[in-house]
């Protein structure tokens, strides 16, 4: 099997089993005063100072969540439902029209369910949010947003957003700003205090780490309305018995994608150049999607004139070779990738296109086995394609 698919999970790390088999062998609930949940507290709050440190917040700053889809809900709902509370008025949500799904969704929900305006914010060819369109924006009714999100790296062209530029302008007219950061913790680097967002969502499997655990970072001050309510464990923002294991794994991972990161990059993106220049090689008539610059180093998004993606990508797969047509949270919807089309392309090439991505484990022969298989598969493909006209 050759994965290039890390961008939609990532194997766990061993450092990461080893820890959390460790604390699944300790009883204890972390909200319990007794001896055992003193203990899974401890452990807990190690966990949020781990976050915290490698991510430039502080340790309240670190709300623990199931991972990056409750984050941002907490933080499109729950910020929205504070300012508008605050103000009636406060009703716009401005969001970027290359979203991930667990932002968009909640978006068009608020808006279809509770008098929420939803806008989208244009993005360039290359993906990229410009701080002008943002203030532009804005400064059509300052008063009346109540939230912006813009992500900080897409998880399907790579596109690297100039978050800092962005919290900026929304910090001028008082704006929070949220932004999710799934794909660029432990790609880019990622400092909550400098960056000037005032929330900021995070994810375990994106990093090695497990599934089932991640975080929201607020700011001082920030204050969501809670979308769980019950025991408010965490700062009265989210409610839910604490998974003490989950947790630790997901700190551990946090912890080591961050400090391994400049290494890691560095060669992630030079393995990313060598996998377009096969794939160009045996194809030449490739398309490579997002900033060729400002993008994350293990994406390699392409369009392939010609072909279906989901026909490629299962082509792809009978040989071996796991890849994405985008989002895996649309994977099996037959539709043209609305990231693509916020872009400007035509749907034919928004269809038409794959998500190769690399991480750890990723080697020099992965890339030459698709270099080898991509070339027939396509033929294959565009073949599959004429017949059906």
């Amino acid at each position: 099997m050759v994965y290039l698919d890390h961008a939609a999970t990532t194997p766990v790390r061993p450092e990461v089993v080893r820890d959390m088999t460790e604390e699944f062998g300790h009883l204890g609930n972390a909200s319990s005063l007794h001896g055992a949940g003193r203990r899974a507290r401890r452990a807990v709050e190690e966990a949020r100072e781990a976050v915290a440190v490698a991510l430039g917040a502080t340790p309240n700053e670190v709300v623990f969540t199931s991972g990056g889809t409750e984050a941002d809900n907490l933080a499109v709902k729950g910020l929205y439902w504070a300012r508008n509370g605050a103000d009636p008025a406060r009703r716009r949500l401005l969001v970027g029209a290359v979203e991930h799904h667990a932002v968009l969704d909640p978006a068009r929900w608020m808006a279809d369910h509770q008098g929420a305006l939803y806008e989208e914010l244009p993005v360039d060819r290359l993906g990229r949010v410009r701080p002008a369109a943002l203030r532009a924006a804005i400064e059509r009714d300052p008063g009346s947003v109540a939230v912006v999100s813009v992500m900080w790296a897409n998880n399907e062209v790579g596109t690297v957003q100039p978050v800092a530029e962005l919290a900026a302008v929304a910090a001028e007219y008082g704006i929070p700003f949220h932004t999710d950061a799934v794909q660029a913790v432990g790609a880019e680097p990622v400092d909550f205090a400098a960056s000037g967002v005032s929330a900021l969502t995070v994810s375990g499997h994106k990093l090695g780490g497990p599934v089932g655990a991640g975080a929201l970072l607020l700011a001082r001050g920030v204050d969501p309305v809670p979308v769980l309510h019950g025991g408010g464990q965490e700062r009265e923002v989210r409610s839910g018995t604490l998974m003490t294991p989950l947790l630790r794994g997901f700190a551990t991972a946090v912890r080591m994608a961050v400090a391994e990161r400049t290494a890691h990059s560095a060669a992630l993106a030079a393995l990313r150049d060598d996998l377009v220049a096969e794939v160009r090689a045996a194809v030449p008539d490739i398309a490579l999607n997002g900033d060729p610059v400002h993008r994350l180093p293990g994406n390699a998004h392409i369009s392939f004139p010609g072909c279906e993606g989901d026909a490629l990508l299962m082509l792809l797969d009978a040989k071996g070779i796991e890849c994405s047509t985008g989002s895996a949270c649309s994977a099996g919807v037959a539709r043209a990738s609305h990231v693509l089309l916020a872009m400007g392309a035509d749907p034919e090439t928004a269809r038409g296109s794959l998500r190769f991505s690399l991480g750890r484990g990723s080697t020099a022969d992965d890339v030459k086995a698709l270099g080898e298989a991509i070339a027939p598969a396509v033929a294959r493909a565009r073949a599959a394609r004429g017949r059906r006209r």
